[in-house]
């Protein structure tokens, strides 16, 4: 790994504990003004304080983050349906590696999506990414997006993530899942864990502190978050979780007394 690339990753996985808190608020993308993203900058900027990286769009960037704020930054580069479009999620290049670089990032994201009629297409988009950001010592965050069809079990996230790896991926966001060992075994590349759709606060701790006990470097959370009934305690107890080890009680027993906590 050349130092360009090091160093970029030493801003998105923190060498002190090896982990990482990331915050994904990319949604927009695919899904509008997703609910606790109605004015992104009010939502996000309480939070980055207690964020290790932003994962977001190029729009979202230039609109409501302040070139000003210290935080490493992994773009969202795929794309090109929406909600509303029966092939959710095929997607290509939406934002090019120069883009990038002027956006000044510390990573890249794609999505890829394995066993669908899509994955070819979104294989070989997510490969011309990493041949280019690999000219520029930019990590690429394979996140493997699961179609309707497939089931979310060890095997496949194990599939979809060696995939990913094999690939050229420096980092894997994939989802928790029993027996998420497997999954972490036979990647060679750190993994993350997508928080996926809304849970009880608790739940989530409880998922974060699974999947780092079974060999993950951290989380990409974003509606566990932002949708929480206390965001800003929220990040506070998944680092909690993450970077310190606290159990799930612990993390959330730090929540204000009186705040809405679901």
């Amino acid at each position: 790994m050349d130092w360009g690339m090091a160093n970029r990753m030493s801003k998105i996985i923190k060498p002190k504990t090896g982990k990482t808190v990331m915050l994904a608020v990319d949604h927009g993308y695919f899904m509008g003004p997703t609910t606790g993203l109605e004015n992104l900058k009010k939502t996000v900027d309480p939070l980055i304080p207690y964020a290790d990286t932003l994962m977001l769009t190029r729009g979202a960037l230039r609109n409501y983050v302040s070139p000003d704020v210290d935080i490493p930054i992994v773009l969202r580069v795929s794309g090109g349906t929406s909600i509303l479009n029966k092939n959710l999620l095929h997607e290509g290049i939406v934002a090019s590696i120069e883009e990038a670089i002027r956006l000044n990032v510390a990573g890249v994201a794609f999505s890829i999506l394995v066993g669908s009629e899509m994955e070819r297409d979104t294989i070989l988009a997510f490969t011309e990414m990493i041949d280019e950001a690999q000219l520029y010592g930019i990590p690429v965050v394979a996140v493997t997006a699961v179609g309707k069809e497939m089931v979310r079990d060890a095997r496949y996230m194990s599939l979809a993530s060696r995939i990913a790896a094999e690939l050229g991926a420096q980092i894997v966001k994939t989802y928790y899942v029993d027996g998420f060992e497997q999954v972490v075994r036979t990647c060679p590349v750190p993994i993350v864990i997508a928080g996926g759709k809304k849970l009880p606060e608790l739940d989530a701790l409880k998922m974060a502190h699974a999947a780092i006990k079974a060999g993950a470097v951290g989380v990409d959370m974003g509606r566990n978050i932002f949708q929480s009934g206390d965001p800003v305690a929220m990040i506070k107890a998944v680092r909690a979780v993450v970077h310190e080890g606290a159990s799930p009680k612990d993390a959330f027993a730090q929540f204000p007394k009186g705040k809405k906590r679901r």
